[in-house]
């Protein structure tokens, strides 16, 4: 947030080509200190009111794209809680501000990506499913424009991982087990914090195939993974598997899983929330 307070700052002191230029990294400061209050530490209040600022920076950049990637970021906020007509009203926005300025394949790609996140989220996975085919056939095909430098947190591979959850979520457990495991293989090693979630959806797809124990193994990799390196969206995920397994909590291998998952600092952690 230093960064964003210098934005802040500077922009007071300056006209022109030089204040869109601050305003732009101003944004961007808001718009990844958004991203670490909602996705890592789970404070969608915080986030909303970050990335308000990321949104009024862009719009005093005159970036519609970055404008873009605001919006849709704000659409998670109501779309995890289910409300479903926030987060498509959010994503029209979002739609609408990357029309117009040269929006690539990939962001749009992520639009889609975003928009069945919050589908699933809000029940509605055969909606979810045909965005991510739209995600798919766009990115399969070359992109007239560039990407944004400053949108480095979506691929291929992290349109797979949605992809495999929404799978998980509507039922199709092989696919969804065929894509996940694609998804990590293929996931470069920098992307940690993205192995925990997909190794929790994997735990998640064998626990509803009915096997519990590789379903614990693949939990057991991602607390490992989130060890290494914590992401409270990772944890959410090992926690709903661990719920899936109830039915089996008394077996050696939910045990096992139970000693890791309730260690000290994860147990402080869930109360804390």
């Amino acid at each position: 947030m230093a960064h964003a307070a210098l934005g802040h700052a500077l922009l007071t002191e300056t006209a022109g080509h030089t204040r869109a230029l601050v305003a732009t990294g101003l944004s961007e400061s808001h718009l990844l200190a958004g991203r670490i209050e909602f996705f890592d530490l789970h404070e969608p209040d915080r986030a909303s009111a970050t990335w308000l600022r990321a949104l009024q920076a862009a719009g005093e950049a005159n970036d519609p794209l970055l404008g873009a990637a605001v919006l849709a970021h704000t659409a998670f906020i109501p779309g995890w809680a289910g409300d479903r007509a926030t987060a498509m009203e959010r994503m029209v926005a979002a739609r609408t501000y990357a029309r117009r300025g040269p929006a690539s394949a990939d962001l749009l790609a992520w639009l889609d990506a975003v928009e069945a996140e919050c589908e699933t989220r809000c029940g509605d996975v055969r909606t979810a499913l045909n965005l991510i085919g739209h995600g798919e056939d766009l990115l399969a095909r070359s992109s007239e424009h560039e990407t944004p430098e400053w949108m480095n947190w979506f691929s291929a591979v992290r349109l797979a991982a949605f992809k495999g959850n929404v799978q998980l979520k509507a039922g199709h457990l092989p696919q969804a087990h065929n894509t996940l495991l694609a998804a990590l293989d293929a996931l470069p090693a920098e992307e940690e914090k993205q192995r925990s979630v997909l190794l929790g959806d994997l735990a998640a797809t064998e626990a509803a195939r009915g096997r519990p124990e590789a379903a614990c193994q693949y939990a057991v990799r991602a607390l490992d993974q989130l060890e290494l390196t914590w992401y409270a969206v990772g944890m959410d995920r090992v926690r709903e598997v661990r719920r899936a397994l109830s039915a089996h909590q008394h077996e050696q291998c939910v045990r096992d899983l139970d000693d890791r998952l309730y260690g000290w600092a994860t147990t402080v952690s869930a109360l804390a929330r």
